[in-house]
């Protein structure tokens, strides 16, 4: 009986701790992240200036019409599962919001909306995204553009296609648009 007892408490415990484990995480479908991407940019420039020189950081995309104003405007980086810039935002940024301020944009007023690659959790992957949106809109906010000309908001991992360390650099990033 006492060894009845064992058998059954053994087969429970391994019931239990099968029960009890996760799923692995699925990949992510690549095919429909890559739809909904196109289908969100329909009608907006291509992104011709993802940067790939640095595979593990995230970098500050601008728009071809804001560049097309503005000059050539350096790539800005911050660092991986971060939302710090890095070292060589400042001159990018410093730019971008002397463009913005007293260039031929002045008046005007930009969008950042911040991703991240598609490895963390859902709400976090959006938190990420706009802390990303909001380092930079604070960045340019104290190089004199009012908090009025910047708005922020986070696509999180929904627009993320990366399914290696480089595509998913590119996947984290803040895209700088102008708000119409």
């Amino acid at each position: 009986m006492h060894r009845m007892h064992l058998i059954t408490l053994a087969a429970a415990t391994a019931a239990f701790i099968v029960g009890c484990g996760s799923d692995p995480k699925p990949e992510p479908n690549v095919a429909s992240a890559a739809t909904t991407a196109s289908d969100a940019n329909r009608g907006a420039a291509p992104q011709k200036r993802a940067d790939v020189a640095t595979p593990t950081s995230g970098s500050i995309q601008i728009d071809d019409k804001i560049l097309k104003a503005c000059g050539n405007i350096p790539t800005a980086h911050f660092a991986f599962d971060s939302a710090k810039l890095e070292a060589d935002a400042s001159s990018a940024l410093d730019a971008l919001a002397k463009c913005f301020t007293t260039g031929p944009l002045a008046g005007r007023s930009m969008l950042l909306t911040g991703h991240a690659d598609p490895r963390g959790e859902v709400e976090y992957n959006m938190g990420l995204g706009q802390r990303r949106a909001g380092s930079v809109a604070g960045f340019i906010e104290t190089r004199g553009l009012a908090k009025a000309h910047v708005s922020t908001t986070s696509r999180g991992s929904q627009d993320a296609t990366g399914t290696d360390e480089e595509g998913w650099a590119r996947d984290r990033k803040v895209n700088v648009t102008l708000a119409e």
